[in-house]
């Protein structure tokens, strides 16, 4: 087959999800409903939300050697996505994900990497050349450090674009951080990254100038019901976004990111690209679920008409 433009390398996880009135404190009990166990996992997330969106797309992940691991690659295909590197390890679970749900739509995720964790640079080395070929290769922090590393510094040296949405939020070093295009953190993660508080458009400014100093090209961190703060050489802005009544946030991130990518690589501004992927994300927090809630291409382009 040929060369996908787009490689989206990562985690998958089996969520097992559980809605709650409010999270309990320490020691408290609280009484959950609605227990399900769905598809989620921020690498599978984001190059589920690409696949429906319309991308050119390959992905490079390890499932287990399970039911649930078979599953998933069967629904990738489904998807319309190239599966010749999501590999099945023996002898280990798929990744698992704990995930509490309160009334408010916010969430709680507890996760353990599983065979997410196999995903070394010696597993990586047979599927180099999907890097290598690609235009854009878009990563998160779910799967081994010296992998995702390894991946950065193959796709910069042969040309691609290296975008990282660097989740679960953790510091970084410089020297990942100079081989990145593009970054895509939210509040939380830029803070981490930067030390700088995120919470207006000036403290954005502050965090995207650091992380410019360290060499990353185009800086874009999300704010919530705020929109998306974007800065690069073309300058700064504050692209807002769409108000819903959110449900379950679960994958909003993730949607947000595959989206960003589909439309920057089928050649959409930074503006536009960015206002497809709010779009996208709206649409996801409206529903229950990491994977089941991410749209696809009709949805959005509706949703984008009725709320222009």
């Amino acid at each position: 087959m040929a060369a996908s433009k787009l490689i989206v390398l990562g985690s998958v996880n089996a969520d097992h999800v559980l809605q709650v009135d409010t999270f309990p404190r320490p020691g408290e009990t609280v009484i959950g409903h609605g227990y399900q166990v769905l598809p989620g996992g921020k690498g599978a997330n984001q190059a589920v939300a690409a696949a429906r969106l319309g991308a050119d797309i390959g992905f490079i992940a390890c499932v287990g050697d399970d039911d649930f691991g078979h599953r998933m690659i069967e629904r990738f295909n489904e998807d319309g996505m190239e599966t010749s590197a999501v590999m099945a390890v023996e002898g280990l679970p798929t990744g698992i994900a704990l995930i509490q749900i309160a009334a408010s739509g916010e969430n709680s995720i507890s996760i353990s990497a599983e065979a997410n964790a196999a995903l070394t640079p010696e597993v990586l080395a047979p599927h180099m050349t999907m890097l290598t070929q690609a235009e854009t290769v878009l990563m998160q922090l779910e799967s081994p450090f010296e992998t995702i590393e390894l991946a950065a510094r193959t796709v910069r040296k042969a040309g691609g674009r290296v975008v990282l949405n660097p989740a679960p939020a953790r510091a970084l070093p410089d020297s990942l951080l100079a081989e990145l295009d593009m970054i895509t953190p939210n509040e939380t993660e830029a803070e981490m990254l930067t030390g700088v508080g995120v919470e207006t458009e000036a403290d954005a400014r502050k965090a995207a100038d650091i992380l410019h100093d360290k060499g990353v090209g185009v800086v874009l961190i999300t704010l919530g019901e705020k929109g998306a703060y974007v800065s690069s050489s073309e300058g700064a802005r504050l692209v807002e976004g769409y108000s819903v009544t959110a449900v379950d946030t679960t994958a909003a991130g993730d949607t947000f990111n595959g989206a960003l990518v589909t439309a920057l690589q089928q050649g959409k501004s930074m503006d536009d690209a960015i206002l497809f992927a709010h779009a996208a994300a709206a649409i996801s927090v409206t529903r229950l679920g990491a994977q089941p809630s991410i749209p696809r291409l009709e949805e959005v382009t509706v949703f984008m008409k009725n709320n222009a």
